[in-house]
């Protein structure tokens, strides 16, 4: 196990014992496990991963590892902001979140439809799967924060 992660881990788990899941948030954990997910997915940036999943490689895989990166770490501010409870902690709220996912809906999608990136079956349902999920899950925090009068 990397530094790291049990950097990562420890913090994580410091937030949940000291807040005690106060004011839980489900739409925003589910929305960083999903960040979590496909970080974890990407940091490798291997042939292997892209093959399983049917997606294109990338070699070298310098940007889709610092994607992954960048996509953990907002799977990381969507858990602090889940599990603050009264904490001054901030990570990534609702707002942040909806921009987020649907600007990386919408460019998946446009990359799927104009982008001819000759993808097997199962590559294209996997991102079409990803590009629904980031929208809807965009709509329900949008619909969630509109009733609790916040937009």
């Amino acid at each position: 196990m990397s530094l790291f992660s049990l950097l990562t881990s420890y913090f994580l788990l410091k937030i949940l014992v000291v807040n005690r899941m106060k004011n839980f948030n489900i739409i925003l954990f589910i929305d960083a496990v999903i960040n979590l997910l496909l970080g974890i997915l990407l940091l490798p940036a291997s042939s292997q991963i892209a093959d399983f999943i049917g997606v294109p490689p990338v070699i070298p895989g310098f940007y889709p590892s610092l994607l992954g990166a960048v996509l953990f770490g907002i799977g990381i501010a969507l858990l602090i902001e889940t599990f603050k409870g009264n904490s001054k902690l901030s990570g990534l709220g609702l707002y942040g979140a909806i921009a987020i996912n649907l600007c990386g809906g919408f460019v998946l999608s446009f990359w799927l439809m104009f982008g001819e990136l000759h993808l097997p079956l199962r590559g294209l349902i996997f991102l079409w799967i990803l590009v629904f999920l980031l929208i809807i899950i965009s709509g329900i925090e949008y619909f969630i924060e509109k009733k609790n009068k916040r937009l």
